[in-house]
């Protein structure tokens, strides 16, 4: 009985012995890191707010040696990492020279601390200058064209065109790639049965291009639909060089014209919209006849037509 006691109370002590021992070790952590400590830093320096043409040619020697002063627990991070990344706006904070950025490291002494922060006290910068090369690729801007296959409901269509919200896009890289492009395909937008208004934002298909930047890679298509009808006008005919030593009658004076257009502008419409002429230099020899055609037509009408193929003339 005495001896299990005896085990008992040996085995508490070194259970006590082990708290007492993690706590003393964990207070020696907390003071030596709640001590102050001088180290480098290697900062890596990236720049944003570049024009798409421009690629930096990043090297290990893009970086600056900071020599800070913090606490150890500022500087702990540094033990699982070797380098911080700080950003810097190459419109603003360099200067430009042939094929080079030149970041004036002494000079922008202040960014940097604020980049840092509060926690480090920055002692020294090295270099006095960093100096990032980049190489500029050619650009060319082409047209984008829709590749759409639309089926509208019956009775509706597309009022006048469809629109983009851009009407061309550039191209980076290299000349070689870009100088035989002259436009480029969005991908396929197939619609059926479309009775409502188009608005989709589409990819542009660069499936095919190797080694080139498209920018923006979409675009915004948007169309109007509206209902539709058919209707027909009596339109004059008009003759356009007709000789001057020649009288002519012909036949019919009026030609039915039958257009396409949306519902709401359907009234408005009369035979002042339209023009029908017959061009005499048009009619061959031993010919009695001259073809008909729509010269002056509203841009809102879809699409027009002529019943008549022809009209007939004698020489008086």
């Amino acid at each position: 009985m005495k001896k299990k006691i005896s085990n008992y109370l040996r085995k508490k002590d070194v259970k006590r012995f082990s708290i007492f021992f993690a706590l003393a070790f964990l207070f020696l952590i907390f003071s030596k890191l709640s001590n102050d400590y001088k180290q480098n830093i290697a900062l890596k320096v990236e720049l944003f707010n570049l024009d798409e043409e421009i690629v930096i040619e990043y090297d290990s020697l893009n970086k600056i040696t900071a020599f800070v002063e913090a606490k150890g627990f500022t500087l702990l991070p540094y033990l699982f990492q070797d380098s911080k990344t700080i950003m810097i706006d190459a419109k603003k904070d360099v200067v430009i020279r042939d094929n080079e950025f030149v970041f004036e490291v002494q000079r922008q002494k202040y960014r940097i601390e604020d980049e840092l922060g509060s926690p480090y006290k920055l002692l020294t910068l090295k270099p006095d200058s960093l100096i990032l090369r980049y190489s500029e690729m050619a650009t060319k801007y082409v047209d984008v064209v829709i590749n759409k296959d639309f089926k509208y409901a019956l009775g509706f269509d597309l009022l006048g065109e469809l629109n983009m919200d851009i009407d061309s896009v550039k191209l980076v890289g290299p000349m070689s790639s870009i100088e035989n492009i002259n436009s480029i395909n969005t991908e396929l937008l197939a619609l059926a049965d479309i009775k409502m208004d188009i608005n989709e934002v589409l990819n542009l298909d660069i499936s095919q291009l190797k080694d080139v930047q498209v920018v923006p890679e979409s675009v915004t298509v948007t169309g109007d639909v509206e209902r539709f009808t058919e209707g027909a006008i009596e339109v004059p005919v008009v003759i356009k060089n007709a000789p001057n030593d020649i009288n002519i009658n012909y036949f019919p004076k009026t030609v039915t014209v039958s257009y396409y257009i949306d519902l709401n502008r359907f009234k408005s419409i009369n035979e002042s919209n339209f023009k029908v002429e017959c061009d005499f230099n048009e009619v061959n020899d031993g010919q009695q006849f001259m073809i008909p055609k729509i010269v002056v037509k509203p841009d809102f009408v879809k699409r027009a037509g002529i019943k008549q193929k022809r009209v007939d003339f004698i020489k008086l």
